[in-house]
C-alpha cells in the first residue's frame, strides 16, 4: 500500500496510560454531554418494535462514550417505554482493538449496559470517512476526539511532526485540502445515515481565531526528542522523515465550508458549532502541586497513548520493529524530562458541533 494511502488512526490506549489520557480527552466533555442531552430529548423516536439507534463514530476503547451514551439513554427513557430496544453502534477502523471495546462494555462500572436492560450493543469496523450504516438508520449520533485524524497521510512533514508548524507550503496545502476532502466525506455520509430529525454531536480539536491548532510545548518537546534519539541512531533519517502526526484542527470558516451557501450539505444543517480552549489540566495541576516530573509524566503518558503508535509504525518493521518497545519507553521518558525540566501551559482549541438532519416538510 502507498504511503499516502495508509489510514491513520492511532491503535487504543494502552492501559497503563489511559488514565493520564482519559483526564485531558475529559476536557470540554460535560459541555459535549449536555448538546448530546438536549440532541436526545428533540430527536424523533421511532415507533416499537423498531429500536432507537444511536452511532458511536470513532470509539476506540469505549471510554470516551460510556458517560454520553448513559447521559442521552437517561433522557430517552423520560420519552419511552422502558422495554423500548435502543441499539447502540460503536464504529472504528478495522485495525481498532475491538475486544478491548467489548471488555469496557462489559466491565466498566460506566457502562451503560449495566444501567438499561433494553439497550443492547454492537461494533463495525470500518473508516466513517464512508458509509458505515444503512441510509436513514440513526436517530442520534455521537463523535469525540476522532475526526480530526486524516483518512489518509497526503505527504510526509519534512521539518516537524505536525503538518501546523511545517514551513513547507506544499505539505501544508496538501494536509489542508486532506482536511477539507475528509471533512466533507464525513458528514455527506453522516447526513445519508441519519433519520429525519436526527442529530450528530461532535467533539473535535479545531484551531483558534488566530489560526492556531496549540500544543505547542509539548510537540517542540516532541521534535526535540525525536533528534536525539536520532543523533543516538536509535532512529534512521527515513524513519525520522516519515514520522508525523497527521491530525488536523479545523477553523470555523473550515466546519462551515461544506454548508456555504444556504446553509445545509446532504439535507443537514449546523445548529450548533462553538470553538474554545479545552483547558490544560495537567498545568492546572501543576499548578496546585508544584509537582514538574509529574505534569511531565502526565503529558507524555497521554502522547504515549495517543500518538507514539502512529510515530512508531514509521519504523522500518512497522509495530513488529523489534526496536519498537525501546522507542516508545524512550520517547516517554525523553519528552517528560523535557517537559518537565520547563513546565508550560498547553493551549487545546476544541470545537464543538451539533449537526441536524432535516425533518421532512409537511
Amino acid at each position: 500500500m502507498p504511503e499516502s494511502s495508509i489510514v491513520v488512526r492511532p491503535e487504543p490506549m494502552e492501559s497503563g496510560s489511559y488514565t493520564a489520557g482519559s483526564r485531558l480527552q475529559a476536557a470540554g466533555l460535560q459541555a459535549a454531554i449536555k448538546l448530546f442531552e438536549e440532541a436526545a430529548a428533540a430527536v424523533p423516536v421511532p415507533r416499537p418494535p423498531q429500536p432507537f439507534v444511536i452511532a458511536d463514530y470513532g470509539a476506540s476503547t469505549g471510554h470516551n462514550s460510556l458517560l454520553p451514551i448513559c447521559a442521552a439513554l437517561a433522557v430517552l427513557r423520560k420519552r419511552t417505554r422502558t422495554d423500548h430496544s435502543t441499539l447502540v453502534v460503536h464504529t472504528d477502523v478495522p485495525e481498532n482493538d475491538f475486544t478491548e471495546l467489548f471488555r469496557t462494555l462489559a466491565e466498566d462500572p460506566d457502562t451503560y449496559l449495566s444501567k438499561d436492560a433494553a439497550t443492547f450493543a454492537s461494533a463495525i469496523g470500518r473508516s466513517f470517512y464512508s458509509q458505515i450504516m444503512p441510509s436513514s438508520s440513526v436517530n442520534l449520533g455521537w463523535s469525540s476526539w476522532a475526526v480530526h485524524w486524516l483518512s489518509r497521510v497526503p505527504a510526509p512533514i519534512p521539518d516537524h511532526v505536525h503538518v501546523a508548524y511545517s514551513r513547507d507550503e506544499s505539505v501544508r496545502t496538501a494536509y489542508a485540502r486532506q482536511a477539507a476532502q475528509d471533512w466533507q466525506e464525513f458528514i455527506a455520509f453522516r447526513g445519508r445515515e441519519l433519520r429525519r430529525g436526527g442529530r450528530l454531536v461532535v467533539m473535535t480539536t479545531a484551531v483558534d481565531d488566530g489560526g492556531e491548532i496549540g500544543y505547542s510545548p509539548l510537540l517542540g518537546a516532541l521534535v526535540d526528542t525525536i533528534d536525539e534519539l536520532a543523533a543516538e541512531r536509535l532512529l534512521t533519517p527515513d524513519e525520522v522523515y516519515r514520522m508525523g502526526i497527521p491530525i488536523v484542527g479545523r477553523s470555523e470558516s473550515d466546519f462551515l465550508a461544506p454548508f456555504a451557501p444556504k446553509g445545509r450539505f446532504e439535507q443537514l444543517e449546523i445548529e450548533h458549532l462553538e470553538i474554545f480552549d479545552a483547558g490544560d489540566r495537567f498545568w492546572q495541576q501543576y499548578q496546585v502541586d508544584g509537582n514538574a516530573d509529574a505534569f511531565g509524566a502526565q503529558w507524555a503518558s497521554f502522547c504515549r497513548a495517543a500518538v507514539f503508535p502512529t510515530l512508531v509504525s514509521a519504523l522500518d518493521g512497522g509495530a513488529t520493529e523489534p526496536r519498537s518497545a525501546e522507542v516508545v519507553d524512550r520517547l516517554e521518558a525523553g519528552l517528560a524530562a523535557r517537559l518537565a525540566a520547563a513546565p508550560e501551559k498547553t493551549q487545546i482549541p476544541m470545537a464543538h458541533l451539533v449537526l441536524t438532519k432535516r425533518p421532512r416538510a409537511h
